[in-house]
């Protein structure tokens, strides 16, 4: 059986593949030449990430085509209930990249928190010249430990940044539409553990609390966090989005930003990708990342990992 990689897969998840008796193909083909390529080679599965869409359309050209794999959680690129309707298997890797997205929120957190994203652009300009003013100017970061986080969205993700939040003396509140209660479980490197139970509380009461907001939701109908929403927080609050665009309205976050409601805001996800809004890029209270919060080395071993296996299950 023929699989195509066609968003790459890691060396271990072809190593398994291979293994498992399948021919691992990692040909990057463009979108507008996936169904010939497919068709002509005669794929058994279609392996991909964010950046090659799988529709209805491409779905009903390739009869030949029995799974389709994602490595991630988020699926918003494949059309996942027709193509299941239609007999294929469909799969996911949800849990595989949780920690190195909550790796991601506490890196925009720690830096933002201590003025990095700004000192890191000024540094290498004036750094020389102005180091006192520059000193004076980023001398009074806060620290994490002792703050309030709330979390927005109490699924794999979000539990992950719990945990870390609560290994740095965070005191942690969460909000979910489904989830009313999860035990977080701390594993340290001696092999010993914590666990804590958190309850969920309304959205409204954690808009409130929170010195910092982090959001790890799936896809809306419409924006999580507007104008609206912003105003019922604290002042000087910071906000997190590395879960998608279109859930955090930017010309929203930016005015809030330029009127010191919101301190600072780092993103790693933006409406209008792979070209972000200017004002975003340009602002300099804003900590910025071009969508890598699943992408380390470790995730992608483990998603490719994953992805051998339940093919391996499934198809052979």
């Amino acid at each position: 059986m023929k699989i195509l990689a066609n968003d790459g897969i890691s060396q271990s998840g072809i190593d398994a593949l291979e293994k498992g008796g399948f021919e691992v193909i990692t040909t990057m083909v463009a979108q507008n030449q996936l169904e010939n390529y497919i068709n002509t080679n005669s794929i058994d599965a279609l392996l991909v990430r964010s950046n090659t869409q799988v529709r209805q359309e491409l779905i009903e050209a390739c009869p030949s085509i029995k799974l389709i794999g994602c490595g991630g959680v988020d699926m918003d690129n494949i059309d996942v209930d027709y193509a299941i309707d239609n007999g294929l298997h469909v799969i996911n890797t949800p849990a595989a990249s949780s920690n190195s997205v909550a790796e991601l929120v506490f890196a925009h957190l720690f830096g933002m928190a201590r003025f990095l994203h700004s000192s890191n652009r000024e540094m290498p300009l004036e750094g020389d010249s102005r180091f006192k003013e520059l000193k004076k100017a980023y001398s009074s970061g806060i620290e994490l430990r002792g703050k309030t986080l709330g979390i927005i969205g109490f699924g794999r993700v979000g539990q992950e940044v719990a945990k870390i939040g609560l290994g740095i003396g965070m005191n942690v509140i969460a909000t979910d539409a489904v989830i009313k209660s999860a035990p977080i479980s701390i594993d340290f490197f001696n092999g010993q553990k914590v666990t804590i139970h958190i309850d969920t509380i309304p959205k409204e009461e954690l808009l409130k609390e929170a010195d910092f907001i982090t959001l790890h939701v799936s896809e809306q109908d419409d924006y999580l966090i507007t104008a609206k929403e912003i105003e019922k927080m604290k002042d000087g609050v910071g906000l997190v989005n590395t879960a998608r665009g279109g859930i955090l309205h930017e010309v929203d976050l930016v005015k809030a930003i330029q009127s010191g409601k919101v301190q600072f805001a780092g993103l790693d996800v933006f409406e209008t990708e792979p070209t972000p809004a200017v004002q975003l890029l340009m602002n300099p209270e804003i900590s910025l990342t071009p969508h890598i919060g699943a992408s380390t080395i470790e995730a992608q071993e483990r998603i490719g990992v994953e992805l051998a296996q339940q093919i391996i299950q499934l198809l052979r």
